[in-house]
């Protein structure tokens, strides 16, 4: 059994020791405990610094591609690497690496897929109340529209089996977070989750500037996993709201016309008219969504043996070099080297 901790990095050589510092090398049931550091482009140093550190893979990016973007290709190089766990958690030492044992014990029993930490917002002390209202508005309106039961929804502790891993493929470029939450909802993924520490973070959010612009991308990032997967649902809702809008007008005008002829009230009749088309429009707007969304699933279904038979046959060989490079420590020399990932744009 073996286990990978990725840290998805973006200028964090000064918090990086820290967190390697604490990183558990053994664990119950585990025969290996390697760590990987995907350096978002960063500036500082981060890739060079964790090398020295020991830490044994890292790959870079050479640009700034967003934290969704990082966790993906930590993901794809875990799974090339052959790990069985593969836990992800932040390079600013928000996270303590002591609770990795206990995040990762429910998927070793075989009781669970994900397991999300749980930072128990509502009662961290460095969380203001507007924070921690919202941090709890929030998880609720995703624990509703992805139909799992998971109280802190935007906690970036986690643990994945490597099934789990497999079926994984996002597509915002914000955020793992949410997107993650909503895809193991669709895919009926069993996820649990797990009281953990989560310290304060003195420097502000690299994510994200303010927090308006975190609830627009969040919210952008949930709107769109929903219409992605459930579109039938969301434009259903949306059209025959829109139909029984238009049905008032008409209905004013039957009533005035059964009574005085209609006259002067052709208007209603107009506006109820263009209402009940829209509505019509977004209900089979939604029926084409849904032809749609059940083609993405037949594609990621494909994708997935695509990655079982490469992972199972290939193990041995390298990612592909288009994107990305087989990531260690050290070469067969025994000297240092960073693999760089290859930018598709």
């Amino acid at each position: 059994m073996k286990i990978i901790v990725q840290i998805p990095c973006f200028n964090e050589a000064e918090t990086l020791p820290g967190v390697i510092a604490e990183m558990p090398r053994s664990a119950a049931g585990i025969d290996q405990v390697e760590v990987l550091v995907i350096d978002d482009g960063s500036t500082d140093g981060t890739a060079d610094l964790a090398l020295r550190l020991g830490v044994e893979h890292v790959v870079r990016h050479r640009r700034n591609r967003g934290l969704a973007a990082a966790f993906q290709t930590g993901i794809e190089t875990c799974l090339h690497l052959g790990a069985d766990v593969i836990v992800n958690t932040d390079g600013d030492n928000q996270y303590a690496g002591e609770d990795i044992p206990r995040l990762i014990a429910p998927i070793l029993r075989g009781g669970a897929d994900v397991v999300i930490g749980d930072r128990r917002p509502a009662d961290l002390p460095h969380f203001s109340r507007g924070k921690r209202l919202l941090q709890a508005f929030g998880s609720a309106v995703v624990r509703r529209l992805s139909r799992t039961d998971v109280p802190d929804a935007v906690s970036g502790f986690r643990a994945f089996s490597r099934d789990a891993a497999l079926q994984l493929n996002l597509v915002n470029s914000f955020s793992h977070t949410i997107e993650t939450v909503m895809q193991i909802g669709d895919r009926r993924l069993a996820v649990v989750s797990v009281p953990i520490q989560a310290r304060r973070v003195e420097r502000r959010s690299r994510l994200f500037q303010n927090v308006p612009q975190f609830l627009r991308r969040s919210a952008t990032v949930l709107i769109r996993s929903h219409l992605m997967y459930h579109p039938l649902q969301v434009l259903t809702f949306i059209g025959l709201s829109i139909t029984a809008v238009g049905l008032v007008p008409i209905v004013r005008f039957v009533y005035f016309f059964a009574t005085d002829g209609g006259q002067g009230h052709i208007q209603s009749l107009v506006l109820g008219s263009a209402l009940l088309c829209i509505g019509f429009m977004t209900l089979v707007l939604g029926l084409l969504a849904d032809l749609i969304a059940s083609n993405r699933r037949l594609i990621e279904l494909t994708l997935e043996k695509v990655r079982r038979i490469e992972l199972g046959t290939e193990t041995s060989r390298e990612p592909d070099r288009a994107e990305r490079t087989h990531t260690s420590a050290n070469d067969g020399n025994g000297r240092a080297q960073i693999a760089e990932v290859r930018s598709r744009l």
